[in-house]
């Protein structure tokens, strides 16, 4: 049979680049990424296109959009893909520094602070002790990180189309096909400029800031608090805990953050929030037909292992 059922007709590295410029929705891109140059990545989507008879990609602004038909044949290529690339992490065993030559973490601004120095402290210190370890000083993490910001509404989209390695957000509501595991959890604390006996009564006659990487709606401690029948005022809404903490350093307005979140506050009080609430909750979000794969796997580890110190 001569088709594309044979076997002898399919070109995997057509499809690798199908799957490149899928994610990035854009030729210029992949040709970045895939080391080759605009018109090979042109000329194999070409090939592609007459092999399946359809577009695949149309010009939309500086980039490319998927066609129906390529928004279907996706889950399949990049199954496919993927179990080639597990057969071959199966040869031998698993080397981030030899395997991995990317992370993409979502998380939002004002968990950054936070979450990627001890993640990077915890990489020095696995590959500097690491048996022929090719990690020096100057390069310390070994895998290039690249933190990028959430984007809740295209979360399972961007982590299908492996955009996204992981995600890191508070205990959200996602899909059947996209797994999680809490990460770490975190009570809050309330800053002010001066020390002060925090009662009950003192937190919500006050005046309040709020960080929030949305531009409306309660903040998560707010939204606590509700439950519980309460509601305090909120005067200023933040992106940023740094930028917050300043506003209350020149201030009387009381913050409440994190713990993980203190060494933001230098210079202000820190107290004991008068009120339980539960503690925040930081999850790991991941797709779910990555679920076996060793580099997924390994960064899973390191989060967990970084963030539990």
């Amino acid at each position: 049979m001569n088709n594309m059922n044979d076997l002898r007709q399919i070109d995997l590295n057509l499809y690798r680049v199908f799957a490149v410029v899928y994610r990035e929705r854009s030729l210029t891109r992949a040709a970045e990424i895939l080391c080759l140059s605009q018109s090979a990545v042109s000329h194999a989507i070409g090939r592609l296109r007459q092999s399946l008879d359809d577009p695949l990609f149309v010009r939309e602004g500086q980039g490319v959009m998927p066609t129906v038909v390529a928004d279907k044949l996706w889950p399949d290529i990049d199954a496919a893909l993927n179990l080639l690339r597990l057969a071959a992490a199966r040869s031998h065993d698993f080397d981030p520094q030899r395997d991995i030559t990317q992370v993409t973490i979502a998380m939002n601004d004002e968990l950054e602070p936070s979450l990627l120095p001890p993640l990077v402290a915890h990489l020095r210190e696995q590959f500097l002790h690491a048996p022929d370890s090719n990690a020096t000083l100057s390069n310390t993490t070994a895998v290039p990180i690249s933190s990028v910001r959430l984007d809740r509404s295209n979360l399972r989209a961007d982590l299908a189309a492996r955009r996204l390695d992981i995600a890191i957000d508070v205990a959200q509501q996602v899909s059947p096909d996209i797994a999680h595991a809490a990460l770490a959890s975190d009570d809050f604390v309330v800053v002010a400029r001066q020390p002060m006996k925090l009662t009950r009564e003192r937190y919500f006659a006050a005046q309040h800031v709020i960080v929030s990487s949305r531009r409306t709606g309660r903040a998560v401690e707010d939204m606590a608090m509700a439950k519980l029948g309460f509601e305090r005022q909120v005067v200023l809404r933040c992106q940023h805990y740094e930028a917050a903490c300043k506003v209350v350093a020149a201030s009387d307005c009381l913050l409440t953050m994190p713990r993980r979140q203190v060494r933001l506050s230098s210079g202000l009080a820190v107290m004991a929030m008068p009120l339980a609430l539960p503690d925040l909750e930081l999850h790991a979000y991941w797709h779910r037909q990555r679920e076996t794969e060793p580099a997924l796997i390994w960064l899973r580890e390191q989060l967990f292992q970084a963030l539990q110190t």
